[in-house]
């Protein structure tokens, strides 16, 4: 199996793939490349249907450049508990970013919210996020805020009375518990549009259409995600993060 970084040709390949429907798999299978590779490699380049191969390349080019005139000398991956290899927990948080980036958050968000998922704690202070993630305590402000209001990350005060962001086991829940309630005042807004214009004239009819369905969708919502709880989630052991 190859290793290293994708050539251009490879590159190319993945493009062709791309555009003959090809899943990722299918793509690194022919390429004797694991499958994460090929993810990575078109989620942070323009996604399956933005990907270039020409512009990819420069741009790997470009970052790989960046890199080496931003990292310290002798840089390495921190180190990792319970015997995990620290590369490939650096290498799954990109992945990991790249993918939160493609649902939707912004860049800064999406690794914020990467970096905390990635912790045995599941919780960081402000001071620790911008020294794993090398950047300014603005720029971690802005993103907390963020997610904070997305109902994806919550403050709390540790015994130092610091400020700690979590992204606890119930987060995902929360959140989309929180979209849900969002569509319900959509579906009460357009029952009300429905009223306003005529419940028989095209875009009355229109509003209550999407009133329909939106309440459809955010009825079934609640009741999966309270099902989904109760009986999938996983209670991990009380954990220590003993990440650098």
């Amino acid at each position: 199996m190859p290793g290293g970084r994708l050539t251009q040709q490879e590159r190319q390949q993945i493009a062709l793939g791309l555009a003959d429907g090809l899943a990722y798999a299918e793509i690194a299978r022919r390429l004797e490349r694991p499958t994460s590779t090929v993810t990575r490699e078109v989620m942070r380049n323009g996604g399956p249907t933005g990907y270039r191969a020409e512009i990819a390349h420069r741009a790997t080019g470009h970052r790989a450049r960046r890199r080496r005139q931003t990292a310290p000398r002798g840089a390495e991956a921190p180190a990792q508990p319970y015997g995990r290899d620290a590369e490939a927990v650096r290498a799954y948080e990109e992945t990991f970013t790249t993918v939160l980036m493609a649902s939707g958050l912004p860049r800064m968000m999406a690794r914020v919210m990467a970096c905390l998922s990635l912790t045995d704690t599941g919780s960081l202070t402000a001071a620790e996020l911008v020294q794993r993630l090398a950047v300014s305590p603005a720029s971690v402000s802005k993103a907390i805020a963020f997610l904070e209001g997305q109902g994806l990350v919550r403050r709390e005060r540790d015994e130092r009375r610091r400020e700690r962001y979590t992204v606890g086991d119930e987060i995902w829940y929360e959140s989309m518990m929180a979209s849900a309630r969002a569509l319900t005042q959509i579906v009460e807004t357009a029952r009300q549009g429905a009223a306003v214009l005529g419940p028989h004239t095209p875009a009355g009819t229109r509003l209550e259409n999407v009133a329909r369905f939106l309440d459809f969708v955010s009825e079934n919502t609640l009741r999966a995600a309270e099902q989904a709880r109760d009986i999938l989630h996983i209670r991990p052991e009380t954990a220590t993060d003993t990440t650098v």
